[in-house]
């Protein structure tokens, strides 16, 4: 049975109380080890856009994640998230570890697409993924800004579905994933028979440095309740990795805009983005500060090749302040321009702790 004072420490720490915690909390459920841990992240957002909010203090992620192992053959991971004021399921999926080359999960996780959703949150260098301006939302099809998140997330090449994930590793460079999913994202069962599926093969050609190649297809149901799919395709450069020294995430995705209407009957549009994350981790000396990493993003995006003047570029230049390992503080600058319309700026901050 579970002792009060662990379920205390446990309480304390989906809490996020500030205390120096040198581990997770461990205990035996069952049959079962399990460890919880989380990850606190509070933002404050500004735009510059008329019809966005002024100024937002907002809980952006408040997760409590439980890890656990039952054999070597056996381990699942449960990770509730209370950000924004809403409860939601993130990561929940069952793990068979049956070769390092051939891992089979079943549950809910992240599709096989791009490396800038793939990473986790506690390690991008940029406050949001998407380049999110409130207040924005001219980009024909996804909404929001032309950015390659906004993208992959809205037309739902990326981010997380329900169903089978199989990955490993081939060799010491080559390594795969690929999943079968609803394709109706963390919303529960299934609006149709079709499924969607995503592919992701990554080289590494020297020591911190890799390509990748992948594929997704999304199945989906119209306005008029008719099937349909969507396909996207991309590459992607990384060189380096997060807190250490320089750091390079390079992608380039094209596919179907499923979302966005044609101006020719019976076609769908076509969008076209890429993005590019430079940072540079330098580590301090002393006992405040672990270290300091300047980053700036280059993000495009056109919804419809077919149009012209319809494309947005966004650039973020950023700071991040660390304080002891994936603790820090960091700072965006989102400056957004589209075709005619007017510039927009959006300033955030956002603290982060992992625990």
């Amino acid at each position: 049975m579970i002792s009060i004072r662990v379920l205390a420490a446990a309480v304390a720490l989906s809490a996020g109380v500030g205390q120096t915690l040198q581990a997770q909390i461990e205990m035996t459920a069952r049959s079962a080890q399990v460890s919880f841990g989380g990850r606190l992240h509070s933002q404050f957002a500004t735009s510059t856009a008329e019809a966005g909010k002024a100024t937002d203090f907002f809980t952006r992620r408040a997760r409590f994640t439980l890890d656990v192992s039952v054999s070597d053959l056996l381990d699942a991971l449960v990770q509730p998230d209370f950000g924004e004021g809403e409860l939601d399921l993130k990561d929940a999926y069952f793990r068979l570890n049956i070769d390092p080359g051939f891992r089979l999960s079943v549950g809910q996780f992240k599709r096989a697409f791009d490396i800038f959703e793939l990473n986790s949150s506690t390690d991008i260098v940029v406050v949001e993924r998407t380049g999110r301006i409130d207040g924005v939302g001219g980009c024909a099809g996804p909404g929001g800004v032309c950015t390659l998140s906004r993208f992959t997330e809205k037309l739902a090449y990326s981010d997380r579905d329900i169903g089978f994930k199989v990955d490993g590793s081939v060799g010491e460079r080559l390594s795969y994933m690929a999943t079968l999913t609803n394709g109706t994202g963390t919303s529960g069962s299934d609006v149709n028979s079709g499924k969607s599926i995503a592919g992701r093969v990554s080289l590494q050609l020297a020591d911190a440095v890799s390509v990748s190649a992948n594929l997704s297809r999304h199945d989906f149901t119209d306005g008029e309740g008719d099937p349909g799919a969507g396909t996207a395709f991309g590459a992607d450069l990384e060189i380096g990795g997060f807190r250490d020294g320089t750091h390079l995430q390079v992608g380039l995705i094209g596919g179907a805009n499923w979302r966005a209407e044609s101006s020719v009957e019976g076609d769908v549009p076509g969008f076209l983005t890429g993005q590019a994350i430079l940072s540079r981790y330098v580590p301090l000396e002393g006992e405040r500060f672990a270290g300091v990493e300047p980053v700036a993003r280059v993000s495009w995006g056109d919804p419809d090749r077919g149009v012209s003047d319809d494309s947005g570029l966004l650039l973020t230049p950023g700071i991040f302040l660390y304080l002891a390992g994936k603790n820090r503080i960091g700072a965006n600058l989102d400056i957004y321009s589209a075709g005619s319309l007017p510039t927009e700026f959006s300033f955030k901050l956002q603290t982060y702790l992992y625990y």
